[in-house]
């Protein structure tokens, strides 16, 4: 049977991610700081409107584009918050999480031998899907030194005549560094000038600690660039419901659906309903949510650099990507020891890509106690293996 998957499948690795979620899953005394997994459950009002919808029997597929109510409200919603305007009817679609939507994207403007700019270190599904299209993921590498923020002078070494698309995902996934206008402005440039076409996940954005989200679409000229994705899963604690959205040129939206209507018909109606029901009566909490991150954002970074461990403020998204160097362990040595040895699973930096090596993500959308109790274990055990110095 093996003979019969194609290559492109074979080629694809295992998700470093999910190895060592295995690892710690079902295990009681493991402290798993390797999933981005929110620690709170999805609101309480967003809940029982979902219970309501059920006991009335709302159970039936939607419109391949998602409920007409929900895309006005993210049409409402992305233009207050981020300054970005799309036509609900025909620039916005409604995905199975924002994962369904770069998969979406990334089929449509990948074709064989395209080549996709990504900066990396970054999510560990973009290369992959951008292969199986038969595109060449070009990686530009960025640094700590700057806060693994893109520049333009890193950028452009990269650029040829096959360059297609350029993916952006900040706040980061896993470094947790943002852009701001002022950083946009010299890609903007770079952008209409080898006429790129964006891919921007912006899946982190309400989790903007520094200041306020700058959306790439809302730089000028580039909203028509531009395919924004976005969702519901982080910021609003919903990753089990499955939902995210699109929003882009009609005619990019238009064959995205082509696809998105023969593949999974429409997203799940309940996690329509939770998503509605959160843009309407969810924001509070939202916010309090937001302000939890933050304040163990700064508890969690202060105590990585106590224990040694030197780390980069992240300024959004809810993960600290320390350095290890000081280990000499290269990050999965140093993960598969970490997990083995002191009972805390984190990732090795080595997955997202170039520049990832020497670093491990670790999510801090835990309680604080558990936290705590990581940093605590850390430190015992780099003291006890003599890195702790």
């Amino acid at each position: 049977m093996n003979e019969m998957i194609t290559s492109a499948v074979k080629q694809i690795p295992p998700s470093g991610i999910r190895k060592f979620f295995s690892l710690a899953e079902g295990n009681k005394d493991i402290i798993s700081l390797g999933v981005g997994e929110p620690d709170f459950v999805t609101p309480d009002v967003v809940r029982s409107a979902c219970i309501r919808a059920l006991e009335h029997g709302k159970t039936s597929y939607t419109s391949n584009a998602g409920m007409p109510e929900l895309r006005e409200e993210i049409s409402a919603y992305v233009q207050s918050r981020f300054a970005v305007a799309y036509n609900p009817d025909d620039e916005l679609m409604v995905t199975v999480g924002a994962s369904e939507a770069i998969d979406l994207a990334m089929r449509v403007l990948i074709g064989q031998g395209d080549e996709i700019i990504v900066p990396v270190p970054s999510y560990i599904a973009y290369s992959p899907i951008a292969q199986l299209s038969g595109g060449k993921v070009v990686e530009v590498e960025l640094s700590a030194d700057n806060g693994f923020k893109l520049t333009a002078e890193a950028l452009l070494p990269h650029l040829t005549d096959k360059s297609k698309v350029l993916l952006l995902n900040y706040p980061g996934n896993p470094t947790g560094a943002i852009m701001t206008a002022e950083d946009w402005l010299p890609i903007a440039k770079l952008v209409k000038q080898y006429n790129l076409v964006v891919i921007s996940d912006e899946i982190y954005a309400e989790l903007t600690y520094e200041g306020k989200h700058t959306s790439f679409a809302a730089i000028p000229g580039m909203k028509e660039h531009t395919l924004l994705i976005g969702g519901f899963s982080k910021a609003f604690a919903m990753t089990g419901w499955r939902i995210g959205y699109a929003g882009g040129h009609p005619e990019l939206i238009a064959a995205m659906l082509k696809i998105h209507q023969y593949t999974v018909m429409c997203a799940p109606i309940l996690g329509q309903i939770a998503a509605l029901e959160s843009l309407r009566s969810g924001m509070e909490e939202m916010e309090a949510m937001v302000e939890s991150y933050a304040q163990r954002r700064r508890m969690f970074v202060k105590g990585l650099s106590d224990i040694g461990l030197t780390c980069h403020e992240p300024q959004g998204a809810f993960y600290a990507f320390p350095s290890i160097a000081c280990t000499g362990l290269t990050s999965d040595e140093f993960a598969q020891r970490l997990i083995k040895e002191a009972g805390v699973a984190v990732v090795p930096g080595h997955v997202f890509g170039k520049g990832g090596e020497g670093y491990i993500r670790c999510s801090y959308a835990s309680s604080v106690a558990k936290l705590s109790e990581a940093l605590e274990r850390m430190r015992r055990w780099l003291l006890a293996s003599g890195y702790n110095r």
